[in-house]
């Protein structure tokens, strides 16, 4: 003997409450990196240098310029 299935129909229509999307925090802060990586390689290591005064900032474009080329 069978067992019974139940059938529910399927709406055609979304439902009225909206949708909430979250995204983990390294979805938003990985293009974030990507994305001033890239303008660090736009800018290029000379004109980046010279356009900061601060020197923590020359060693940060220094290493990422390091980890970006090997």
């Amino acid at each position: 003997m069978a067992a019974p299935t139940h059938h529910h129909p399927r709406t055609t229509h979304p439902a009225t409450g909206g949708v909430e999307v979250r995204l983990p925090w390294w979805a938003v802060a990985l293009p974030a990196l990507a994305f001033a990586a890239l303008m660090l390689l736009i800018i290029g290591t000379g004109d980046a240098q010279a356009a900061t005064a601060d020197p923590a900032i020359d060693r940060l474009l220094a290493r990422v310029m390091a980890l970006v080329s090997s």
